[in-house]
């Protein structure tokens, strides 16, 4: 059965690799280390890998099929208001960073986690933006 691929899939598809991202740093920067941590990281690492493999046969059979144009600007018009929103974020993080080095020495967790959460929001972000500009065919 010959199921087209859509834009919406790639893109909805594409906030997995955030989320296990931040579940990856969340085990990482723990500093009460527990031994099922390890298991968990196996099972996310195949997860994930066999998760990058069926995203990537799919992005094989959209690029065959015929190209939605509109998806696709919508999709760039989104990918520039986030690049937008992430240039804003990474600009008040790296100042905060610079103003947090002086005064307190937990800097580096706070970094690590707001660089992390701002990706993952960034990825739900795009993932919004996209489906609303998509549903609305503008």
């Amino acid at each position: 059965m010959h199921k087209p691929v859509s834009l919406k899939e790639l893109v909805g598809t594409q906030i997995i690799f955030p989320i296990m991202l931040v579940s990856c740093y969340w085990m990482w920067a723990r500093t009460d280390w527990q031994d099922w941590y390890r298991i968990l990281q196996f099972v996310l690492g195949g997860f994930l890998f066999v998760f990058f493999i069926l995203p990537c046969l799919r992005m094989e059979k959209y690029k065959k099929e015929s190209v939605d144009e509109l998806a696709e600007r919508n999709l760039k018009r989104a990918d520039s208001i986030c690049l937008k929103i992430i240039v804003a974020a990474m600009t008040g993080i790296a100042c905060a960073c610079a103003i947090m080095g002086h005064i307190h020495t937990l800097a580096t967790a706070v970094i690590g986690w707001a660089i992390v959460l701002c990706i993952l929001a960034l990825a739900v972000i795009r993932t919004i933006l996209f489906f609303l500009f998509d549903s609305t065919g503008l």
